[in-house]
């Protein structure tokens, strides 16, 4: 049976790994580079239009957002990296933030990285898969914005994502926020991996 979402709440942001959810309710993470369509991928996933703001300035999110998923889990909207505006110092201590967390939050079960299927993976987006690898994480690699492409640039994009992040087909899922293609398979990761 496939991973029904009931309900989603925003719980709250963090600046500070002090003020993380302390009840220890299992955390899937979504990661991309900024303007990837993370807050519409969240929205469509959880069928709530504005619960994840999406902004029209890349590199909005700065925070960790927590959403509250039929109360037993979270979703973890990271800030987008590899914005060219934001300050050095700024994305020094995002970079800081969200790497302390990926690496040393128990609660985190699997990490969700959104990749622009028209532009392919950045250097960005294959040091986070690499790293998550190394660390021993679960991850799923999905490409998002692929209503944006004909059927035969999508092949192309897949081939190439494959090829460079070195990945199986079972890890990585074609998405649109306008159609929900692709959000079942998500949702169906985020089950499995919750469970394990």
């Amino acid at each position: 049976m496939s991973f029904r979402i009931k309900s989603a709440i925003y719980l709250k942001s963090v600046s500070d790994l002090k003020h993380l959810p302390q009840d220890q309710l299992p955390e899937i993470a979504f990661a991309g580079r900024s303007n990837v369509g993370k807050s519409s991928a969240l929205n469509r996933l959880v069928n709530i239009k504005n619960l994840a703001k999406i902004s029209s300035t890349p590199g909005k999110t700065k925070l960790i957002n927590f959403f509250l998923i039929n109360k037993n889990l979270y979703f973890v909207d990271l800030p987008g990296y590899g914005y060219a505006k934001a300050s050095k110092s700024l994305k020094r201590s995002w970079s800081k933030l969200v790497e302390v967390y990926l690496k040393e939050r128990d609660a985190l079960k699997g990490t969700v990285i959104l990749i622009d299927s028209r532009h392919g993976p950045t250097e960005l987006d294959l040091q986070l898969s690499e790293w998550l690898d190394f660390c021993g994480k679960r991850k799923l690699i999905v490409l998002t914005k692929t209503d944006k492409l004909s059927r035969s640039a999508l092949l192309k994009s897949l081939d190439k994502t494959r090829q460079i992040l070195d990945l199986n087909s079972d890890s990585l899922v074609l998405f649109s926020a306008k159609t929900g293609e692709g959000g079942a398979e998500i949702l169906n990761w985020i089950q499995m991996v919750i469970r394990k």
